[in-house]
């Protein structure tokens, strides 16, 4: 086995040379209109798919900055010792974001309300004729009130600036603060702003504009917005039973259920039953053990290719003690860097997440979705979900016969475990202490679980 087939690769996996200079993403828009939601959102799937992306939040700079929130008045545009510390705070934001872009970054979020021509100029003369760094634009614009009403009850009034004040007295401040913006406002337009890059969003996906997109990655973070949504939806995401290769330690493969896999199957039918969830639907990968976990659900079923298990290449369904014996070197390169370390002829865990992408768009679009698949996978899609990335996301634990309920809320995800109460082997490998590969045989199966 050659050296270029076992070094570990950069983590470009999924994105080679996908980002070709730091780039900067402004949100614009009304306060309460979802720019820090559709800012998490964006920053969480880019790091999924190995850009190192950060947000920078100019309220939080400005709850640091100033004592304890009072009033709306803060916001008064005649308020002008508030709108220097302000303007003091977000290019304070600024000047950060752009030394960590010029350190070790790729992407910065600037989520702020960066409602007026004279701020978002001011914004392009930093980024891009000071520091030559590319500059997107992201607006939401929203005037359906359910959807303004919901947001800022759900969310803003829970915000650091209106603790322990009553909810009725901060929802009717922040509608104040709204109506200061509101004076000022100046969205994005064809003709003023034609020479910009931008996106614009009405009422949290009805339609869209985009203008002078440039670039791949602008391409990416277009295709995503238009792919989101914010209604109540879950995921039940869980691995198929446990399988035959599963008792005797050996990975991959495409056996069939065991007897304990397919009780599994049998009461994973009954859960969804009980549930009583309605429009569910079912995904599966294509391989055996996925699809007789599903038979007996009563829903809708569809195989997808991409929810296949990583593909471990020349140690398909070997034990870990046998590829331990045969490739050790390998084998202690993947504990070193288990995230990038691809298989000889087969993946790395950041060629997964490439492969996966299509299927995250493709939740990101439905309702209630049911998906059976297989470690590996389970991990990638858990590590989308919540925010998980790099060295953490391959040791995720994801144990057989239970499932993982998904609930997407403002700023993150809901998880909640459910055990059907079926035994199973462990599969779950922890990362050994030592992964030298020089380490003795003990050392290197130290955490190896047990099987037949």
């Amino acid at each position: 086995m050659s050296h270029s087939q076992t070094t570990p690769l950069p983590n470009r996996a999924t994105c080679p040379n996908f980002v070709l200079g730091p780039t900067v993403i402004v949100m614009v828009g009304l306060p309460a209109r979802g720019k820090t939601y559709m800012a998490k959102k964006l920053a969480r799937y880019l790091n999924w798919i190995g850009i190192t992306t950060r947000v920078f939040n100019v309220g939080e700079y400005r709850r640091a900055a100033t004592e304890e929130y009072r009033s709306h008045d803060f916001f008064r545009p005649d308020n002008q010792s508030a709108m220097e510390i302000r303007k003091q705070c977000a290019i304070r934001a600024l000047d950060d974001m752009c030394d960590w872009l010029g350190d070790s970054g790729e992407v910065g979020v600037f989520d702020a309300t960066n409602t007026t021509r004279e701020r978002r100029s001011m914004i392009h003369d930093y980024v891009v004729e000071k520091h030559q760094y590319k500059l997107f634009f992201v607006e939401s614009v929203c005037d359906v009130e359910e959807i303004i009403e919901a947001n800022i009850k759900d969310v803003k009034v829970a915000s650091p600036d209106y603790d322990g004040m009553d909810k009725q007295e901060a929802i009717h401040d922040f509608l104040h603060r709204v109506d200061h913006y509101r004076g000022s406002y100046e969205p994005l337009h064809e003709k003023f702003d034609r020479e910009m890059s931008y996106i614009k969003i009405f009422n949290q996906g009805e339609r869209f504009l985009v203008n002078r997109v440039q670039g791949h990655l602008q391409s990416r973070v277009v295709y995503y917005f238009m792919n989101i949504h914010v209604m109540p939806r879950t995921i039940y995401l869980t691995r198929h039973g446990e399988s035959e290769l599963n008792i005797k330690g050996r990975i991959g493969g495409d056996s069939n259920l065991s007897f304990r896999g397919r009780q599994y199957a049998n009461s994973l039918a009954t859960f969804v039953e009980k549930e009583n969830i309605p429009n569910l639907k079912v995904w599966t990968s294509e391989m055996k053990r996925t699809v007789q976990t599903a038979a007996g659900i009563p829903a809708p079923k569809e195989k997808w290719k991409a929810l296949n298990e990583i593909d471990a290449g020349i140690c398909e369904e070997m034990t870990y003690e046998e590829i331990a014996e045969k490739f050790p070197k390998d084998f202690a390169l993947r504990d070193q860097d288990k995230y990038n370390y691809r298989y000889p002829k087969g993946e790395s865990y950041g060629d997964l997440v490439g492969r996966l992408e299509p299927v995250i768009m493709e939740l990101e679009r439905q309702t209630d979705v049911m998906v059976v698949c297989h470690q590996a996978v389970a991990r990638c899609l858990l590590a989308y979900f919540t925010n998980k990335q790099g060295a953490e996301l391959p040791y995720l634990k994801v144990p057989l016969h239970c499932i993982i309920k998904l609930e997407p809320v403002a700023y993150g995800c809901l998880v909640e475990t459910i055990s059907l109460d079926v035994d199973a082997v462990d599969t779950h490998r922890a990362k050994p202490q030592n992964v030298s590969p020089k380490r003795s045989r003990i050392d290197a199966l130290q955490t190896v679980p047990m099987h037949e």
